[in-house]
């Protein structure tokens, strides 16, 4: 039999979706980063944070982004990347459990000699392999850009963001999982996965405007890997392995859900 089945026809199948979400990181940072160097030079960046409300740039990762590594961060890594990888994240999660028993596919996978743990083990490793693709494709582009925009970023640095960046996309994927094999529908599961990051989004967000609000960062994935900046002071170690801790355990989990459930097309 073959090794790892549903794995290997899961990265078949996705492949041309994989170099389309490829090619939109790689736009997205090919458009980004080479303006640092026009805007960071002669403080005309910093003047335009100047002019805007504190509070505004506190909340959308601005405060910092007249540095090199602070801009990466806050266009990139904190926001627009974010954002893709969060959207690629619940696609996928959505339709590997959720979706495949809408379609009456999961059905017919189960019939031949495929056990359900196996099944949810080895499309959550499929969205790992393609999280991870994702993040040193990015990793990449910004490393290879770092000294050309003049970003200064220490090399180290990007590895520990990139790292971050593809934990919080699995950690979304997981809970698409993980909510697809007990419900064994994909709205729930897409409802779910993209809700855990607009949550943990918004719960940073909101903990930075007070002091007295900073205990929402408990509950903020997004706060783990980012209430410091990775690309300049170095992740945080023990958020990453809470990030890639917990995507492990909701991925785990999705497999003895879809053990104990009944299974309908």
């Amino acid at each position: 039999m073959t090794s790892v089945p549903v794995l290997r026809r899961s990265i078949r199948e996705s492949w041309r979706g994989l170099i389309g979400w490829s090619l939109g990181i790689t736009a997205l940072l090919f458009l980004y980063l080479p303006l640092f160097k026009s805007f960071g030079t002669g403080g005309q960046l910093q003047a335009v944070i100047d002019a805007l409300p504190k509070e505004l740039t506190k909340t959308i990762g601005y405060d910092q982004i007249a540095t090199g590594a602070g801009y990466a961060q806050s266009t990139f890594y904190g926001l627009t990347g974010f954002v893709l990888f969060t959207i690629a994240a619940v696609i996928w999660s959505s339709a590997a459990i959720g979706g495949a028993e809408e379609s009456g596919r999961l059905e017919l996978d189960l019939a031949h000699p495929i056990a359900r743990v196996q099944y949810a083990l080895e499309q959550a490793a499929a969205i790992v392999v393609k999280v991870l693709w994702l993040g040193l494709l990015a990793g990449l582009i910004v490393w290879g850009m770092n000294e050309p925009v003049g970003l200064g970023i220490d090399p180290p640095h990007i590895i520990g963001a990139s790292a971050a960046l593809a934990g919080l996309g699995f950690l979304t994927a997981s809970i698409g999982l993980l909510v697809g094999a007990l419900t064994g529908r994909r709205s729930w599961a897409s409802g779910a996965a993209a809700g855990i990051a607009v949550l943990g989004y918004v719960f940073q967000a909101v903990a930075k405007q007070s002091s007295e609000l900073e205990w929402l960062n408990i509950f903020s994935p997004y706060a783990w890997v980012y209430h410091q900046s990775p690309l300049s002071d170095g992740v945080d170690l023990g958020g990453l392995a809470l990030v890639w801790g917990f995507g492990i355990v909701f991925a785990a989990a999705s497999a003895f859900a879809l053990q104990r459930r009944d299974v309908t097309g």
